[in-house]
């Protein structure tokens, strides 16, 4: 696992890099040693039984995107039955070869088995390709925004939801 750990850590950093300010800033911030920790500890010991992390690869086994999923915790989620895809990432070397569709339907099937009936999903509001792929998956608004960031940096999200039950 300390392998993935480290993977998942430089795929995050090359989907910040072309991120944005925020993911720039990242990149200044947090260095890939402290990253890679950070991986490990969610894939060795995840802070609670539903969160995973689950790993997309390539035809060599080579890992191609990650994606994370827990109980939504946004404050009116309703216990039990919101699950949240809090991460995402599709390497970009890797982008448009359906990996990002295969994690998806991975994604939606473990917030199933573990319980949720319905999966949520906090997109920037200005990323108009994510926002077209979840639509075009089944995936719509649900009136849910919120601000996040510091005094620097600040980015405006918008909660996408799919009906999983």
């Amino acid at each position: 696992m300390p392998s993935e750990a480290r993977v998942l850590a430089e795929m995050q950093r090359r989907a910040w890099d072309g991120s944005g300010d925020l993911g720039a800033r990242m990149l200044t911030q947090v260095t890939l040693d402290q990253m890679t920790q950070v991986w490990a500890a969610a894939i060795n010991n995840p802070p609670l039984a539903t969160f995973r992390v689950l790993i997309a690869v390539n035809d060599d086994g080579a890992p191609a995107a990650f994606a994370t999923t827990e109980p939504d915790d946004s404050p009116d989620a309703v216990g039990g039955r919101d699950g949240e895809i809090s991460e995402f990432v599709v390497d970009p070397p890797a982008r448009g070869h359906g990996h990002g569709s295969r994690l998806l339907n991975a994604c939606v099937d473990t917030l199933r088995a573990d319980g949720f009936t319905r999966a949520v999903w906090w997109i920037t509001s200005t990323d108009d390709a994510l926002r077209r792929f979840l639509t075009e998956s089944g995936w719509g608004p649900d009136g849910g925004h919120r601000e996040i960031g510091d005094d620097e940096v600040r980015i405006k999200q918008v909660r996408l939801h799919s009906d999983i039950s």
